[in-house]
């Protein structure tokens, strides 16, 4: 009897699991959006960047030879402050930045996030994006990505 009322409860506590884990995922794309795609790379919004970047962020990228580049947010950031005074931002038009959820997988508080990433429409990199779960804030964390050569 115990079996059947722990199955029962167990068949009864899936859709909201589901249902949170659906909740995480629509909170992770708003802010990867918002942070990310609105406030990094189309408006250069630093407060929209800090809402869902930690400060801690790094892009990682490969090099020649095995090598590994770290470039940290507060770099990232200051080089998109650089483009609003040089008027490279805010993007407009075909130079806007869009980006294609593929995969949200979401385990506890972590979490990592594939996008296809757009300049117009021409595909341009392929980002794995990672995420923690800071109290209620999901924030990115780190970044690597795969880049389509023309």
């Amino acid at each position: 009897m115990k079996k059947l009322i722990l199955c029962i409860a167990i068949l009864f506590s899936l859709p909201t699991i589901a249902q949170n884990t659906d909740l995480e995922k629509e909170a992770i794309k708003k802010v990867i959006q918002t942070a990310y795609v609105d406030g990094l790379q189309n408006e250069g919004d630093l407060e929209k960047i800090d809402s869902g970047i930690h400060p801690d962020f790094v892009l990682l990228g490969i090099g020649k030879e095995k090598s590994m580049w770290k470039y940290p947010i507060e770099k990232w950031k200051a080089n998109t402050t650089k483009k609003l005074e040089e008027g490279k931002l805010p993007r407009t038009g075909d130079d806007l930045v869009t980006i294609k959820f593929l995969d949200v997988d979401v385990t506890g508080n972590a979490a990592v996030a594939k996008i296809e990433f757009y300049v117009g429409d021409q595909k341009k990199y392929v980002d794995y994006i990672s995420l923690y779960r800071f109290e209620n804030d999901w924030m990115m964390v780190n970044k690597i990505y795969y880049e389509f050569k023309e």
